[in-house]
């Protein structure tokens, strides 16, 4: 035991190194092996892939990974389900510590409602990026006889005419009815004859017809100035919507 006696300065000196070193032994110890034997101290987690998931499959999946998440933000994405994870931080691949929180964003739940824009009056391709712009859904084109070609003549959600300002939810698929510009519909030529020319101008219009050229001709017994004594096509003959008609007009 007479190493732990102190008659001398040299002893006193001993014991003071055998303490500095118990303590730095005491100290490298917790630091080196007591620390990363309770902490994993080195090892790491490489994050896996989650974009793409449901929110709902998310938390046992992470759980049996040693990992967390973090709701973050929540936007809209027309391509994906309400819920599905659209980002990740950190990445895929990249190397984490256990118990590590990945910071993710969401797709909402519902989509936003908001006011539904103006395509009539406007051609197709107009009225399809508008409706990109808004994030809705161009759905069906639908023909119908008009000399307007390729202008949209009413915008339908659902097949009822929707007005522009009204309540949608993006996402929602829009049908367009547009001219065909000649009008694919056939039927007989209306009959013109004796009626005063003003009257048959507006009758051609209304039925989608055009005037075509106008002839005078003098009257003959019991037909009235102004009037309607030929016409070309002639009366019940078949026609189609845009097509020209030729008048005579009594003088």
């Amino acid at each position: 035991m007479s190493f732990f006696k102190s008659d001398t300065w040299f002893d006193v000196f001993k014991h003071l190194i055998v303490i500095a070193a118990l303590g730095a032994g005491l100290v490298l110890g917790f630091f080196y092996v007591y620390l990363p034997l309770t902490t994993h101290h080195g090892e790491t987690i490489v994050v896996p892939k989650i974009t793409g998931m449901n929110l709902a499959d998310l938390e046992n999946y992470l759980d049996q990974r040693n990992l967390a998440y973090y709701v973050d933000d929540s936007s809209y994405s027309a391509s994906a389900p309400p819920l599905m994870v659209l980002t990740q931080e950190p990445a895929a691949g990249e190397k984490v510590k256990e118990d590590r929180k990945i910071y993710i964003s969401v797709a909402m739940r519902h989509p936003p409602v908001i006011k539904m824009p103006k395509l009539t009056d406007g051609s197709v391709k107009n009225a399809q990026m508008i409706l990109k712009s808004y994030d809705l859904i161009f759905g069906q084109k639908q023909l119908v006889p008009d000399l307007a070609q390729d202008m949209v003549l009413k915008q339908l959600v659902n097949g009822k005419e929707i007005a522009p300002g009204a309540p949608v939810a993006k996402g929602t698929k829009v049908d367009l009815v547009v001219g065909d510009g000649q009008g694919n519909q056939e039927f007989a030529a209306p009959t013109l004859v004796n009626m005063p020319e003003d009257e048959a101008r507006t009758l051609l219009a209304g039925q989608g017809l055009q005037m075509g050229e106008l002839f005078k001709q003098a009257a003959e017994d019991g037909q009235a100035p102004g009037t309607v004594v030929r016409q070309r096509p002639v009366p019940g003959a078949t026609i189609r919507m845009g097509q020209l008609v030729d008048l005579w007009i009594a003088e």
